[in-house]
This record gives C-alpha cells, structure tokens and sequence, in this order.
C-alpha cells in the first residue's frame, strides 16, 4: 500500500478497528457511544471516542469526523495519522478525538443517517423543525424523482435551472437545508436524531465546563479539488483567518462555493459551550464541482428510496468516488493539511 495511501480505510468497520485499536495502544480512554441503526449486515454501529489528557479539561481540542458519513473516509484517516504521533499535551488540556459521527452513513455508503437526515442540518432548536426555500420546493420533482437511476438529461436540466434562477440563489435553496422532503436531498430531520442526541449530551456531560475550546470537523466535497477550505461563521472570519491563515473562509453564499447551512454542529457547540467562545472549523476538503456532486447525491438517494439501496449498485461506487477521490494529491493534500490544522490548533490552545 502506498504511504498517502495507508491511513485511508475501505469500510467503516475497518475504520473502527483501526481507530480503536491505534488509540487503545497510544493510551486513550475510549468511549463507544452505540446506535440504533445497524450496519449491512445487522452489525453493530458505534460513535468512538478517543480521550487523552485532562479528565476535566480547562482547554480543549475537539477533532470530528463522518457528521456526513461518506465524508468519514478522509476524517478517519486524518485521525489514524494523528494517532501515530499523539502530541504531549499541558496537564490542563485534553485532545478528544470523535471518530465517525454518522456511522450509519459511512457503513452504507451514504451522506446521510438512517432516516434520510442530513446531520448538519439536524441541530435546530426545539420546535423548529419545519420549512423550506421556496426555491428549493420548486425544484424538488427534478431533486428527488421518484424513481430509479437512470439517464434523464440532469445537467442540462441543472443548467437551465441555474440559468433561471441565479447560481448564488440555487446554491443557498437546495444545499443550505430544508424541512419538509423526507425522502429529499438536504433533509434536516423533524427533531434531534439519535446521533446528534447522544453526542450532545456526551459533550454536556464531560466538556462543557471548559474554558477554552477549539473543535475541527472535517468534511469533504465543497471547493476546488485538492485544495482545503476553513470554513467560519461570518461573525468569527478576521479572528480566525489571524490564526488559521488564508485558507479560512466565511459561510457566505455570495463568496465562493461556500453556502449557509440551517441547524449545523456548530449551532450545538455554542449551545454545549455557553461559558465560551469556541472557535469553530469546517475543514473542507473541495473534490468535483457542484454539479457533479449534486447528481451523485441524487442518484444515490434515487437507489436508496426507489431502488433496492445494496452496496453494490453504481450509484454507491460513485458517491464515495466523489467524496474521498482514489486519487494521490488529493489524499496526500487531505493528510497534509489535515495534520497542518491540527497542528496549529494546538498551537492556539
């Protein structure tokens, strides 16, 4: 296997193995915070947890993966490389590492959970699970047909759309979350599923008195391919970009490729970290450009709903090609920045 090559798992079970065994040998207290869903074959499907450092921490770094569970691959190598080398850590801070958020999703080949919930569109506050761009309930018949995979003139269909519409506008309605498709693309649920539930009240339970938190979470999929983006709320861009450099990016639809979400991870960070300030970070590690990954989600979820969902289909092939590219630079650049961001982190905290 070739060096770039070697921290990138081929499943979520060999993944989770490798995750836990590589943390059990450097020391880490390890949690597994179990689910429901099952895996392809009933297995059982586990959030891991690796904790090293303080038990309560004053400074915290919180380094997430598999919130969008196809995207794990490239976070769960990350982690793997930083396990290699735990870094030496203050008697007042802890390194938590959250190993595949979404463990249905990356078992099945999925971006989203069990119940066709897109997660970082899931952490909405009570009540306000409802709702969806007007724009976005226009487009849902060529979003989410109902029926097989199959040819149907979806790029020059997404073109003509696009040229109706505006790209900025198309962008922020489809991707920026909805609340009233179920079976639809960007789904965000109708109430805190299962997996955010249990990792907030984990958070709650060990970290929230911490007084100093920076947490990763990495994603994949958005930006230009090889090329990482930080990705900030508008509110903390000019602090960040002082820390973090050049590649820090506000969640802005009218700047590049980035889009606001509803309901994502870091409105429950704020919430569980409420005596602080956390200093929140999307990594996002840009693949193919938007279109392309717009049709291999909908494909996907065509197969899934209308279809019979095995692994086997095409469709499945082609969603992780899209989200963790069999592709040298790409997978060097993942770990590379990976291990750079974390690094600086640490720097900070």
């Amino acid at each position: 296997m070739k060096s770039f090559d070697s921290h990138f798992s081929p499943d979520y079970f060999s993944a989770r193995t490798r995750f836990r065994e590589s943390a059990a040998s450097r020391g880490a207290r390890l949690r597994a915070l179990p689910t429901t869903a099952k895996g392809p074959n009933a297995e059982e499907l586990t959030i891991d947890i690796a904790w090293f450092g303080s038990e309560s921490p004053r400074r915290l770094l919180l380094h997430s993966s598999g919130l969008h569970g196809i995207e794990g691959f490239a976070g769960s190598a990350i982690q793997l490389q930083l396990l290699e080398n735990v870094p030496v850590l203050p008697p007042d801070a802890a390194l938590v590492v959250v190993h595949i958020l979404n463990p249905y999703g990356m078992s099945w080949l999925r971006r989203v959970n069990e119940n066709n919930v897109d997660l970082n569109r899931n952490f909405r506050t009570e009540g306000s699970y409802d709702g969806a761009p007007p724009t976005y309930a226009n487009l849902d018949a060529f979003l989410n047909p109902r029926s097989r995979p199959s040819y149907d003139f979806f790029f020059s269909k997404a073109a003509c759309y696009v040229f109706r519409y505006g790209l900025t506008p198309v962008k922020q309605s489809v991707a920026g979350g909805q609340y009233e498709f179920p079976h639809g693309l960007f789904f965000g649920g109708k109430q805190l599923e299962e997996g955010p539930r249990i990792y907030e009240a984990f958070l709650k339970e060990r970290a929230a008195l911490s007084q100093k938190v920076i947490v990763i979470d990495v994603h994949t999929g958005l930006g230009e391919f090889a090329e990482d983006s930080l990705l900030v709320e508008s509110d903390d861009y000019a602090r960040l970009r002082n820390i973090f450099g050049e590649r820090v990016t506000a969640l802005d639809p009218t700047e590049g490729s980035a889009y606001r979400i509803e309901g994502g991870l870091q409105s429950m960070i704020f919430r569980v970290f409420s005596k602080t300030r956390p200093t929140f970070v999307g990594q996002e590690f840009g693949t193919y450009n938007n279109i392309k990954v717009l049709h291999a989600l909908r494909e996907e979820n065509r197969w899934h709903h209308y279809g019979d969902g095995n692994l086997n289909h095409p469709t499945k092939h082609t969603l992780k090609e899209t989200f963790c590219p069999d592709n040298e630079s790409w997978r060097e650049t993942v770990l590379k920045r990976g291990r750079e961001v974390v690094e600086r982190a640490l720097e900070e905290l």
